[in-house]
């Protein structure tokens, strides 16, 4: 069984939920009081262990490479001052070990991760999607990583979500339960009617994948608005190589969505030492006034 090793992180999506914002800044770059989205994402990947990393990315998101990447004038202006805090804060983020490919249309997940299967070649491989920040205990990723050494076979992190979603998410049909939060998986079912749900367990942006899924994905015809759906690709893969669904039960932030991403910014604002008290006391005062 195979080590993973590299984690495949999309970026290339045009953001127009965030717009005007999005007109000229990457969207994974907005950042969850002072850190941008994906710094959370690549955090994630690296304390679970993961050696490799490629962002695909797309036509103006040029500064999630130059964030990751070393900058010398701050760095040299930070020591020259003697804010030795900031400048560790700041080299946090020089990753050499971070790779980027470009997807040249936006043909959806599906066609983004087929880009990055020169660099995967023939390995397992784990995906983080950048709308996703879980923070918990053991990162979600290490838990997938976990389950595939036990299962040996792909894994798909998934979710309880309220009953008025489901269609709104990719939604598993439950076999069995193999292990603790593990279940093997009849189908993979996109957006489906709640009618027509199987039942609340939904796919959330975390994925650790066997390289077979580039073959499926090369011969997938793209679906009515021209996008190469993962979700498809994955239920085909399934019914040749199993794979199984883990249920994360930990904290999730939709940041990919305005509601989300305001709330990821109150719940670590109220997290961050320097922030802490003044949001605290701000929200009380706030929730005295709308009671009003």
């Amino acid at each position: 069984m195979q080590k993973i090793r590299k984690a495949v992180i999309p970026a290339a999506g045009l953001g127009t939920r965030f717009l005007p914002a999005t007109k000229a800044m990457a969207k994974e770059m907005m950042p969850i009081v002072d850190t941008p989205s994906i710094q959370y994402v690549v955090e994630e990947a690296i304390a679970s262990g993961i050696e490799e990393i490629i962002i695909v990315s797309g036509k103006g998101k040029s500064s999630i490479e130059d964030h990751f990447d070393v900058n010398f004038t701050l760095e040299e202006n930070l020591r020259k001052n003697g804010k030795n805090e900031m400048l560790t804060i700041l080299q946090k983020t020089n990753i050499p070990s971070i790779h980027y490919v470009r997807q040249p249309y936006p043909k959806g997940l599906g066609d983004a991760i087929l880009q990055a299967a020169p660099f995967v070649g023939d390995e397992p491989f784990v995906v983080l999607l950048g709308d996703d920040i879980m923070p918990n205990d053991i990162p979600l990723t290490k838990l997938l990583m976990d389950t595939y050494e036990k299962t040996e076979g792909g894994v798909v992190a998934t979710m309880r979500i309220p009953n008025n979603l489901v269609n709104r998410y990719g939604i598993i049909d439950i076999q069995d339960q193999v292990l603790e939060h593990v279940y093997s998986v009849d189908h993979f079912i996109e957006k489906p009617n709640l009618e027509d749900a199987p039942s609340n367990l939904a796919i959330i942006g975390r994925y650790l994948l066997t390289p077979e899924i580039f073959d499926v994905l090369r011969s997938q015809k793209p679906d009515s608005g021209n996008e190469v759906q993962l979700t498809d690709a994955i239920e085909a893969l399934n019914q040749i190589h199993p794979l199984t669904a883990f249920e994360y039960t930990g904290k999730r932030y939709d940041v990919g969505d305005k509601y989300g991403l305001l709330i990821a910014n109150i719940e670590f604002g109220l997290k961050k030492p320097e922030t802490a008290k003044k949001m605290h006391d701000y929200i009380i005062a706030l929730s005295k006034e709308l009671k009003k």
